[in-house]
């Protein structure tokens, strides 16, 4: 049985994307921070929206090859951001990632604070900890 909580898995190492930054520059951050994409915060730390990876990719693209205009993290950013809380359940959360819903999630508090992000990997992680401190492998 697994007892931890998304706490104890997650990362409070991130990439902290704000929505008036050059995408180029938020893509700079993930890659530094070996993130698939990342929380877009306020001045506060409250969360406003994610910015992927993907996202930024496209908009890297177009400013390459046709040399269009620099566009804000605010202009790609999705608003309707699935997060959990500390104290979720990490399996709940593993069985969510297996479906067709984000790999990434924000950890956020009753404020909506940004308080790290948790991952597919880091999930699986704590499943591959949890099963050598049982003495199993797979």
């Amino acid at each position: 049985m697994i007892t931890a909580s998304i706490a104890r898995c997650m990362s409070k190492d991130f990439a902290v994307i704000h929505p008036d930054m050059p995408v180029v520059a938020a893509s700079a951050r993930l890659m530094r921070h070996a993130m698939l994409g990342g929380p877009v915060v306020d001045a506060d730390g409250l969360l406003l929206g994610w910015i992927s990876e993907q996202e930024c990719l496209q908009i890297s693209l177009q400013v390459v090859y046709h040399n269009q205009r620099v566009a804000t993290v605010r202009d790609i950013m999705r608003t309707d951001v699935l997060c959990v809380k500390l104290g979720d359940d990490p399996l709940e959360l593993a069985q969510q990632m297996l479906g067709d819903k984000p790999k990434s999630y924000p950890v956020i508090d009753g404020s909506r604070k940004v308080l790290g992000v948790v991952t597919r990997r880091h999930i699986l992680n704590l499943l591959i900890d949890q099963l050598a401190s049982f003495g199993k492998t797979a």
